[in-house]
């Protein structure tokens, strides 16, 4: 039986607590929120607490899950590896390139099982997507985007994220990393371009972003990203990978409202188009976002249990982080960023 730890009790972090809470190989031993309270009637039973080292230190965890905002992952995951817990993060890893790859230092150096929350990894629809893509062969031009008109409280959630990060980085790491696992090429430059379109959020934020990088075998990418009342739902998900072969798209995915979580993991449907022909490839009976969580989380628990290898796993977590921040910095800069100036 693995004592798993939860902090963070928002969106992602009571979905993966539901998770343990769930599977037979978990105990959850403790959950941390900022008020010290749990509201939810499945976990209202499990210690709670408002302070990470306290409950670190009381609960003694075999596994960390920390679902916290970004500025809190790189000391919260460092110090439960330290004490002999693996950890579980969300994504973002980590605010810079740094700091993520202490975090994956120090997961190799304690010998700990360190998981980044790649969701998509764990959704068979875009695993397919990934596949036919690769089928076609490169290099490719990656046209990806996820807009959502936020309001109400999940607006207040956008702002709150965004004192730290900004959205290209916090949703566009998904999505470069589907990037990198097709083209398998190593970036070279990063072009990004951004905008304040609101008086909501720090002066030095943006709520809209794009940015183009450039692959080394030639492959160019393309990713948008907008937080806020004022964004259009027109054309607010693309997911369009285009090949010298042919291309291959999600076809269901301007369907619903942009703010609604199980939409932005939702295929429905894949169309590959060939000069041969198109061909539709039916994904019915989707995953839902809490049944992603579970699967997430059990994957977490078998990488303790079969000591499986997470080298690949947690490189690819620092280079999709390195390809954000770059372009967040050419936002905030004006200038393209080579791969090579982000990782110094």
């Amino acid at each position: 039986m693995t004592r798993v730890l939860i902090a963070g009790l928002g969106n992602m972090g009571l979905s993966h607590a539901l998770a343990h809470h769930n599977h037979p190989q978990a105990q959850i031993v403790g959950l941390v929120s900022r008020s010290g309270k749990v509201d939810h009637p499945e976990l209202a039973g499990y210690p709670a607490f408002s302070d990470f080292d306290t409950a670190l230190t009381e609960t003694k965890p075999d596994l960390a899950v920390i679902a916290t905002y970004t500025d809190t992952h790189v000391d919260y995951a460092c110090k439960a590896m330290e004490t002999g817990a693996h950890v579980f993060v969300e994504k973002p890893l980590a605010m810079t390139v740094a700091e993520a790859r202490h975090v994956v230092e120090t997961a190799k150096r304690t010998n700990r099982k360190l998981v980044v929350g790649y969701i998509l990894r764990h959704h068979p629809s875009w695993m397919r997507l990934i596949e036919e893509a690769r089928a076609l062969g490169g290099p490719y031009v990656f046209r990806l985007n996820l807009n959502q008109q936020s309001s109400g409280a999940q607006w207040e959630t956008h702002k709150a994220l965004m004192q730290t990060t900004s959205p290209i980085v916090d949703c566009g790491v998904h999505y470069v990393d589907v990037m990198c696992q097709i083209t398998e090429a190593a970036p070279v430059r990063v072009h990004g371009m951004g905008l304040r379109l609101t008086d909501e959020i720090p002066e030095e934020m943006y709520n809209y972003g794009q940015f183009q990088v450039i692959f080394a075998d030639g492959s160019v990418g393309w990713y948008e990203a907008g937080w806020g009342p004022m964004m259009s739902e027109t054309a607010f998900f693309v997911k369009d990978i285009v090949s010298p072969n042919g291309a291959v798209s999600i076809t269901d995915g301007n369907k619903g409202a942009s703010a609604d979580i199980d939409g932005h993991t939702k295929v429905g449907a894949i169309l590959v188009h060939t000069p041969d022909g198109d061909r539709a490839i039916e994904m019915p009976d989707e995953p839902g976002h809490q049944q992603l969580c579970d699967a997430e989380q059990a994957y977490m628990l078998r990488a303790i249990a079969e000591d499986i290898d997470l080298t690949r796993h947690m490189n690819d977590a620092v280079s999709s982080l390195a390809i954000c921040l770059a372009a967040d910095e050419s936002i905030r800069t004006g200038q393209p960023i080579s791969f090579e100036e982000i990782l110094k």
